[in-house]
């Protein structure tokens, strides 16, 4: 268990606690910042989110330049990533902050890759994320992050730069859906 890996463990313990103050109603009021008006304990909730997110570069950046790159880390980081993203994503929708439909199709992709994933890992193969998802991964924390900062710098001048992101998020994720399904066609095309 190398620091990596704690690191996407941390990433994962902190899930439960970003839901705990996203979903419970402290009442301790609304702040106001550059523009967008939220609940102080959403903001505290997007602030664990937006830390549970940076880990992610954390823990990557820690296994390449120590040569720390292990299975069970190529394993524990997109889980990690998969498990974030889909409980904010739900929030978000349960909130009305999010449309459904969009929701659906990135779990949808995440679900579909990680079982594409065990398909390569009982051939033998573990599959560490490329840079097209590492850029869908990016553009999910920002457009996660904006929604529930409430679109927090550009609420002021209406523009819905939360609502663009998790559009631009959404292309980016069927895109790398399609690209790792395209690059491993072959092992599932010769499955028996």
């Amino acid at each position: 268990m190398n620091i990596p890996n704690q690191i996407s463990l941390f990433r994962i313990f902190l899930i439960p606690v970003f839901m705990f103050f996203m979903l419970v109603d402290f009442n301790w009021g609304d702040i106001t910042l550059l523009g967008a008006t939220i609940p102080v304990g959403h903001l505290v909730g997007a602030i664990i989110f937006i830390i549970a997110s940076i880990t992610d570069f954390i823990d990557g950046y820690y296994a390449r330049k120590y040569n720390l790159v292990t299975n069970m880390g190529k394993f524990l980081d997109p889980l990690a990533d998969k498990l974030l993203v889909s409980a904010a994503l739900i929030i978000l929708v349960e909130f009305g902050m999010a449309p459904s439909w969009v929701v659906i199709l990135i779990i949808s992709r995440e679900f579909a890759v990680t079982g594409l994933r065990l398909i390569l890992a009982n051939e033998g193969e573990v599959v560490a994320a490329n840079q097209l998802g590492k850029i869908k991964m990016w553009t999910q924390i920002v457009a996660i992050s904006s929604l529930l900062l409430g679109n927090i710098f550009f609420e002021m001048f209406h523009i819905p730069f939360d609502m663009i992101m998790l559009y631009v998020c959404l292309f980016f994720t069927v895109w790398s859906g399609w690209d790792y399904f395209y690059l491993n066609r072959k092992v599932l095309l010769d499955s028996k």
